[in-house]
């Protein structure tokens, strides 16, 4: 290492267009920008101005022209389909190439957007990279989503071009993806031009002839197309996130700090080398799955792991250990949802013990807060650092991490740890005033945001402003709530719409959760606040066993009243949980707290649109009204 993480974060923070300069000069540009930092119009600040590059040369080209074209980039597993494939650098730039002259071929163009509708399967990359290669904006929505949430994206994007499949594989039930997506574009006011159908053999769906291509046919007679050169302040995708107003928020990401920013962090935050297997087990659907499954490892010139499947059930808790074994993973990155999911099915990790793990160095957890007990679990049958970091939608990459390409500080249970150099965190409290150490209040990033952060929202400057940067003014209001600790270490302890007021204190949902997750029969917990007469909100748990559990109910429950009691004090007046088989999640793993805490206090809620499962809030509403709640 040849400076300290202080030495280094300083930099940073000081000199950020001498840091970030340093790092931009690493990859490849058709023109040099002329300032590494525009900080004219705030608070929207640009990246590399007047420069020119392209994400996609830098992904895929560069490795070939450099002489590392028959290096491994890209793996294929699907468990649900018997499927495994290999792609070179070679092979996919000639592959994207391809695709991208066939988009080129039918009217796309550099601005023009291009929704992908995707399952987890090869073609889904390809649409990307060969998006960024012609400077058309990728807007990936998560394959399966409801017809009504892809129809609101289609109207705010207006893509030319909508790119799907027959359909996706979730378990073992098929998922139509093409009578979802005919559906959307009916309810759509906007109508694209062309779908490009991936036909798949579990099950082969009906082409509107005026409309409709299939993925070979689009390829007929398509030739491979160069690189487009585009300014580094460009966008390159918009990804959709859900606001607070039921509107969907597109975050818009640009070409130039974005590539910097995922290629550097690759080294520093995940301490690999090129050529290493690096997984990221999400969705390309999620910001994870943009940057760390298709940009970062490919610019790094890592070899990336496509894996559609789940973490149990396909077929079993040992898929996870099988694929790290047999490709050789050195890091593994997923959410903490997967690991308790693992954990439930096999506490012992009976599994594990199936494979060679050798290989793997490091786990890495975003997503939710890592409850210490799932962080605990996974080190003692890994045996090698669990680290928990944060990041968001709207960064694009990690906020704080125990930096392993750096100076790895030591782990400490519940924190997601320093910042990242480039991120100056603080916390303040409502009146804008810096809060002491260990003092909770909400976390805030002094602008302006390092690269390959959000550029502002697709089409409504308005409310990127008001969203985000009103509140605090010359602040990221993260809308995340925390303390930073005496060693700089940073804690989130829950979204600041889950501080809940106990009698005039404010408690944190995540300590509270902490607890629960700590006893050995539980498998994972979620807390919220709910109305209460005489104190205004009181805390309730609601708790998933371990598989095999045989403990009474009530002694479990009694158990971990009095944990929260001891540890946390009578002040969170924690007296009530209810055991139940499963929480709501939203397909990215993140429990859905306000719509619980809306059910638990009878208040009126639409149905999140990124459910995981509708049928589990009956379930919730059943298990609340057994003690007095959901009425």
């Amino acid at each position: 290492m040849e400076h300290s993480y202080s030495e280094i974060f300083r930099q940073s923070i000081e000199s950020p267009e001498t840091f970030w300069e340093e790092a931009a000069g690493r990859l490849h540009w058709y023109r040099k920008w002329d300032r590494v930092l525009d900080s004219s119009n705030p608070p929207f600040y640009r990246w590399f101005t007047g420069g020119t590059t392209n994400t996609c040369y830098n992904a895929l080209d560069r490795h070939v022209d450099e002489g590392r074209g028959n290096s491994l980039a890209l793996i294929f597993d699907s468990p649900v389909t018997g499927t495994k494939e290999r792609y070179t650098y070679r092979e996919l730039r000639d592959i994207v190439a391809l695709f991208a002259g066939a988009l080129q071929s039918r009217g796309v163009r550099k601005g023009d957007r291009v929704i992908i509708y995707m399952p987890m399967i090869p073609e889904a990359v390809v649409a990307m990279l060969a998006c960024a290669r012609i400077g058309a904006i990728h807007s990936v929505v998560f394959g399966g989503f409801a017809s009504h949430e892809l129809a609101v994206r289609i109207d705010d994007c207006k893509p030319k071009v909508i790119v799907s499949a027959s359909c996706g594989i979730e378990h073992s039930k098929v998922v139509d993806y093409k009578r979802l997506l005919d559906f959307a574009i009916e309810l759509a006011h906007f109508k694209p031009e062309i779908c490009i159908i991936r036909q798949r053999d579990q099950l082969k769906a009906e082409l509107n002839e005026e409309r409709d291509l299939s993925w070979k046919q689009s390829l007929l007679g398509a030739e491979p197309v160069p690189c487009v050169p585009l300014e580094s302040t460009d966008p390159l995708y918009i990804l959709y996130t859900s606001g607070t107003t039921g509107q969907p928020k597109g975050i818009v990401r640009d070409n130039g700090g974005h590539m910097v920013a995922l290629k550097w962090s690759m080294e520093h935050v995940y301490g690999m080398k090129p050529g290493e297997v690096y997984w990221a087990a999400s969705d390309v659907g999620w910001v994870v799955g943009h940057s760390y499954i298709v940009y970062a490892p490919l610019l790094y010139g890592c070899t990336t792991l496509l894996f559609e499947g789940k973490p149990v059930g396909t077929p079993d808790p040992g898929t996870f250990w099988r694929i790290v074994s047999e490709y050789g993973v050195s890091v593994l990155f997923t959410a903490p949802t997967a690991f308790r999911a693992i954990k439930k099915e096999d506490p012992q990790g009976r599994y594990m013990k199936q494979y060679d793990l050798s290989s793997l160095r490091t786990l890495f957890l975003a997503g939710e807060r890592a409850d210490p007990d799932t962080v605990q679990w996974a080190e003692e049958k890994l045996q090698v650092p669990v680290i928990d970091h944060w990041w968001q939608t709207e960064t694009g990459w990690a906020i704080a991490a125990n930096c392993q390409g750096i100076e790895p500080g030591p782990v400490k249970y519940g924190s997601a740890s320093r910042a990242v150099p480039g991120y100056d965190v603080r916390v303040l409290n409502q009146d804008m005033e810096e809060l002491p150490t260990g003092e909770m209040g909400d976390i805030v990033i002094k602008l302006p945001l390092p690269p390959g952060t959000m550029l502002t929202i697709w089409k409504a400057d308005n409310r990127f402003v008001e969203n985000y940067m009103t509140r605090y003014p010359g602040y990221y209001q993260t809308s995340d709530a925390g303390y930073i600790d005496e060693d700089r270490y940073i804690h989130i302890m829950s979204r600041t719409d889950d501080i809940i007021n106990v009698a005039g204190h404010r408690l944190s949902t995540g300590a509270i959760e902490a607890e629960l997750s700590g006893h050995p029969d539980v498998a994972e917990s979620a807390v919220i606040g709910v109305h209460d007469e005489l104190k205004g909100q009181v805390p309730l748990g609601f708790l998933v066993l371990k598989t095999g559990v045989d403990t009474p109910h009530q002694q479990i429950i009694k158990h971990v009243i009095e944990y929260v009691r001891e540890n946390i004090g009578p002040v969170a007046s924690f007296k009530n949980a209810v055991i139940v088989d499963r929480l709501p999640k939203t397909r990215s793993g993140k429990i859905l707290r306000s719509t619980m805490r809306k059910l638990a206090n009878s208040e009126p809620f639409d149905i999140p649109a990124t459910i995981d499962d509708p049928a589990i809030l009956e379930e919730i509403r059943t298990a609340l009204s057994t003690i007095g709640y959901a009425t």
